[in-house]
């Protein structure tokens, strides 16, 4: 052992190499336990490979010893080789001490192979052993609650709750909350929510996304403020207590705090398009017109956004705004129907007639079956005295609206207009 603590001294001391070789010349002379000792060694160190190897060959001495096989199922797991580790690990016997931990272990190693229903096997075996085992119930619950079985996760978390609130580094109140959350039990997560003593951005950025699925903006408010309070840094919150100030009717507090945001996350398309659209709602056009623009900017295939500037040109007749935002768009590469529909009926109030009819065909190609663009198109084109192209776009628009008497009687007297030609 005096070697080995001379190891140990080295590694302490940055001089890992001179560790590795005083041990490898040692190795043939050392008894088992010293061998199994320098194995723990090389893991902690890292050279797992060094390490499987001493405890291969003390396996072959002592193929029964659990310890051993426990130990390097491990090594197996860090080298990726899950396949070796599982093997290792069925062979231990279910009269062995370590047996109910091994069943754990393997249940770990058949989720990360997406092997739920025999993990969750596993783990079920371990409890009829351990029946009154946390541990055990907790591997439960987080496996069920990984895969979405939050209902049957829920009635393991509640088996550990009465003996301890925290287990593994994990808040069962914290689990218990989310899994009630995840099943649309808001009323019983925000309960459990209130029972945790957290000063955590993250617990407190659900409780508050809880509390407002529950309806309960006050308590979302309050917990929102608070994580901006302890980490203004906390990039998520701002659009979520933007949106409930705003559904609270408190929209200047909205405006605020999401232009905040903005300064800590200036690349958030969507705080960017809110921010405009709160802009909006209190009359600051400019404003509005300028942080939409940034939300395009930084995605121009930003299609809510990009509709909503176009609603605040048209309000505010500007044609020529909507003419130039569409075709700076389409040089981008954006590409939507909907913008050719929009920079016709632009071309058309600018009574740029040919421009107008030429995004009208492109729109066409992908709107042949949206009937109020076909009636528009329609009535565009016998406007233009294109009376024998306005005819089957309205025959179409029929098939989706049989009922248009109008529209009828209207492409009957086109017909005959057209035939007297």
């Amino acid at each position: 052992m005096d070697t080995i603590m001379e190891a140990v001294k080295l590694v302490e001391s940055n001089q890992t190499e001179k560790a590795i070789e005083l041990l490898e010349n040692y190795l043939p002379k050392a008894d088992e336990e010293e061998k199994f000792t320098i194995a723990e060694l090389y893991n902690q160190w890292g050279f797992l490979q060094e390490a499987s190897e001493i405890l291969n060959s003390l396996l072959q001495q002592y193929p029964e010893e659990s310890d051993l096989k426990v130990m390097l199922a491990d090594i197996y797991v860090e080298l990726e080789d899950d396949e070796a580790a599982i093997n290792l690990l069925n062979e231990i016997n279910e009269d062995d001490e370590a047996y109910v931990q091994t069943l754990i272990q393997l249940a770990d190693l058949y989720q990360a192979q997406g092997l739920f229903e025999v993990a969750e096997q596993k783990l079920l075996t371990a409890k009829q052993h351990e029946p009154n085992e946390p541990v055990v119930d907790l591997a439960l619950a987080e496996l069920l609650f990984s895969i979405g079985e939050y209902r049957k996760a829920i009635t393991y978390y509640e088996k550990i709750l009465p003996k301890t609130k925290e287990l593994a580094n994990i808040s069962i109140n914290d689990r218990l909350a989310e899994a009630h959350a995840a099943s649309g039990e808001y009323e019983e997560a925000l309960q459990f929510y209130q029972d945790i003593e957290s000063e955590h951005p993250d617990t407190l950025f659900k409780y508050g996304f809880t509390a407002k699925q529950a309806n309960r903006s006050d308590i979302a408010i309050k917990a929102w403020e608070h994580v901006i309070k302890i980490d203004p840094y906390y990039h998520t919150v701002y659009y979520q207590l933007a949106k409930v100030y705003e559904e609270d009717g408190r929209t200047q507090e909205a405006y605020d705090t999401a232009k905040k945001g903005l300064e800590i996350d200036e690349f958030n398309k969507e705080l960017f398009y809110f921010a405009g659209v709160l802009a909006h709602q209190l009359e600051k056009e400019d404003e509005s017109e300028t942080l939409v623009r940034e939300a395009i900017a930084l995605d121009p295939d930003y299609k809510e956004a990009i509709l909503f500037l176009i609603e605040m040109f048209k309000t505010s007749g500007d044609s020529t705004k909507i003419i130039d935002l569409i075709t700076e768009l389409k040089s981008t590469g954006a590409d939507d129907s909907l913008y050719d529909w929009e920079l016709a009926r632009a071309y058309n109030e600018e009574e740029l007639y040919e421009d107008a009819l030429n995004s009208y065909n492109t729109a066409y190609n992908g709107l042949k079956e949206d009937a109020d663009f076909l009636k528009e198109y329609g009535y565009f084109l016998t406007e233009e005295g294109r009376i024998g192209a306005a005819i089957p776009i309205f025959e179409a628009y029929l098939i989706h609206q049989p009922s248009d008497t109008d529209i009828e009687e209207f492409l009957s007297r086109l017909k005959m207009e057209n035939e007297s030609r």
